[in-house]
């Protein structure tokens, strides 16, 4: 699948676009800065801080326990002869954290306001192919990040709901 991906969709324009678009993706980083935005908004704070409290299951979730318990080796690990387009990661392949993030950060944004969301989400899917175009991961880490996003915003938002309004938040 992954060759299959690179034949067909390899060109000049998507190396040097795809290692941007996996950066955005880089610890979160575009998904704390659409938090900080959320939180810069009255109206929107206590998305924001749900999305902040979804991020921070999602890394224990995703990089502390699953990466750790599967100890998946990376596409790239096991065929060292392709040429990455970014440094070779040092972490474990299962789930991807860069898709885990974006999921999360999409399903957020989607619930809090549909125009974010129309932005958010294909931003996410984005970066979730980068993963896959740049050879980092594979096709079930991402496909198990995107199923898993969503399952943690539902989660938190659950728990934001038991939360009153009028609270601290």
């Amino acid at each position: 699948m992954l060759g299959w991906l690179r034949r067909t969709f390899s060109c000049g324009a998507l190396d040097a676009l795809m290692p941007l678009l996996t950066h955005l993706g880089d610890g979160g980083g575009i998904w704390l800065l659409a938090a900080a935005a959320l939180l810069a908004m009255k109206k929107y704070r206590r998305s924001g801080v749900m999305l902040l409290c979804a991020l921070a299951c999602g890394v224990l979730i995703g990089n502390v326990a699953l990466k750790n318990l599967t100890a998946r080796s990376r596409p790239c690990w096991l065929e060292p002869s392709v040429r990455l387009l970014i440094a070779v990661p040092k972490d474990y392949s299962f789930p991807s954290g860069h898709t885990f993030a974006s999921t999360i950060g999409a399903s957020c944004l989607m619930r809090t306001d549909r125009r974010f969301g129309a932005a958010a989400v294909p931003l996410a899917a984005l970066i979730a192919f980068s993963r896959l175009y740049l050879f980092v991961h594979f096709p079930s880490d991402v496909l198990a990040s995107v199923a898993l996003g969503p399952a943690i915003i539902a989660g938190v938002s659950c728990l934001f709901r038991r939360i009153p309004e009028r609270s601290a938040l």
